[in-house]
């Protein structure tokens, strides 16, 4: 069974409104094997929403619209559907009769005239109480397809398509189990990912493999779907096991754990503490770390570094580096890992200084040029990286790799 998810709106085509209702419906057909093949928004237009109703009740087997079920002149919802369905609609009192009592509980002792056209019902349709709100629901089985009309209010919509809809959904569906795996990767491109583990996942249907990327993270989700448990695992082992040996160390948490969370897990793990010291990065790497409940027991704290005198007074990098190499070098780097390790006395400290942009350094240097540096108990070492895009996107991907590196290197056997 497929779904399509139409919802319904003039404000959800402004550029302030974002559709939230189709991203938590489609998630939960997932949850239950359906598969979404399309999304669409229609503002308060009747021809135009009836045409798009028309077209979905002809492709699809599951047609959801959301919104346009309210009293008022443009709420055209009801209309556009049963002329698409080619159906009558009938005016249901006792539905009326439900309104006017929710007014009359909320304080309002009389019900605008125009809250009856919240009560006409398409004819064949199963009525969906809401008694959250007082546009009801309606659920239309015709040829062998479903359309369920759902109001459009996420505190309506929620609870009543959790309650009423998935119940009557379940039983159209065979017997199927659904089981998933998450993985996370870092220091891979979305397209060199793609390159790397497409041979594998694209000669199957099922498990179905999706890839979600931003700058510096991406998810691999695989979704299997059977008749029983054991063959849902079977075919998700069969599918995961190539892509991990081809990813590699690159992939760092296989529960849906983000790399903070992860680092935070290995560094608790080995009884150690972490510092940062953090100049073109703005403090972003330590404001990852302590996003995480429970940081103050792995993390003693940072150094925000952005000034070449900074840099010294902080973090005791020697004034006469900086003068002969930069604050931006592998030197400086270094020592600023170094010293924010000794200040801090962590057992590890990371360090990043570059030029975000838009504008290089003064010697030519590029803009999006980044040293990372990383002190452990061992020694100091410094990896340098040529990041491209803006400003946010190269102070983003800096603190994603500085965290990756540390990731592997806690993986590291002492």
């Amino acid at each position: 069974m497929n779904a399509e998810i139409i919802a319904v709106g003039s404000e959800l085509l402004t550029p302030t409104k974002i559709d939230t209702n189709s991203l938590w419906l489609t998630d939960q057909l997932n949850t239950l094997g359906i598969e979404v093949v399309l999304k669409s928004i229609v503002a308060d237009d009747r021809p135009r929403l009836t045409a798009q109703i028309a077209a979905a009740f002809e492709r699809s087997d599951l047609v959801l619209i959301t919104g346009g079920l309210g009293p008022t002149e443009d709420d055209v919802t009801r209309d556009a559907a049963a002329a698409a369905l080619g159906i009558g609609q009938t005016f249901q009192p006792k539905i009326a009769d439900q309104i006017a009592a929710l007014f009359v509980r909320l304080g309002r002792k009389t019900m605008a005239e125009n809250n009856k056209r919240q009560a006409f019902v398409l004819d064949g349709a199963e009525v969906l109480a809401n008694p959250r709100g007082t546009a009801p629901g309606q659920w239309i089985a015709k040829n062998g397809r479903v359309v369920i009309l759902l109001p459009g209010p996420p505190r309506e919509m929620k609870p009543l398509f959790t309650e009423q809809c998935c119940p009557r959904i379940e039983k159209l569906l065979p017997p199927i189990v659904i089981r998933t795996r998450f993985y996370r990767v870092a220091g891979i491109g979305e397209s060199d990912l793609d390159q790397l583990i497409a041979p594998v996942y694209t000669k199957y249907t099922n498990p179905v493999t999706t890839i979600l990327a931003s700058p510096g993270d991406i998810h691999i989700h695989l979704r299997a779907r059977c008749t029983t448990a054991a063959e849902a695992e079977t075919l998700l082992t069969e599918v995961a096991e190539p892509i991990l040996e081809l990813l590699g160390d690159r992939v760092y948490s296989d529960d849906g754990a983000d790399l903070e969370t992860t680092v935070g897990r290995k560094l608790k793990a080995k009884n150690a503490w972490l510092a940062v010291a953090e100049s073109c990065t703005g403090g972003l790497i330590g404001e990852r770390i302590t996003s995480v409940a429970g940081s103050s027991n792995y993390f003693r704290g940072g150094f925000l570094t952005y000034t070449a005198q900074m840099k010294h007074e902080m973090v005791g990098v020697p004034l006469e580096m900086l003068a002969q190499h930069t604050a931006v070098s592998e030197p400086v780097v270094k020592a600023m890992a170094s010293g924010a390790r000794i200040k801090t006395k962590a057992d590890y400290a990371l360090s990043v200084t570059g030029y975000a942009g838009p504008e290089g350094g003064d010697d030519g240097t590029p803009a999006g040029l980044v040293w990372i540096g990383l002190a452990t108990p061992v020694g100091v070492e410094a990896n340098k990286f040529q990041l491209w895009g803006d400003r946010e996107r190269v102070r983003s991907v800096a603190g994603i790799y500085a965290l990756d590196w540390l990731r592997k290197k806690l993986s590291e056997r002492s």
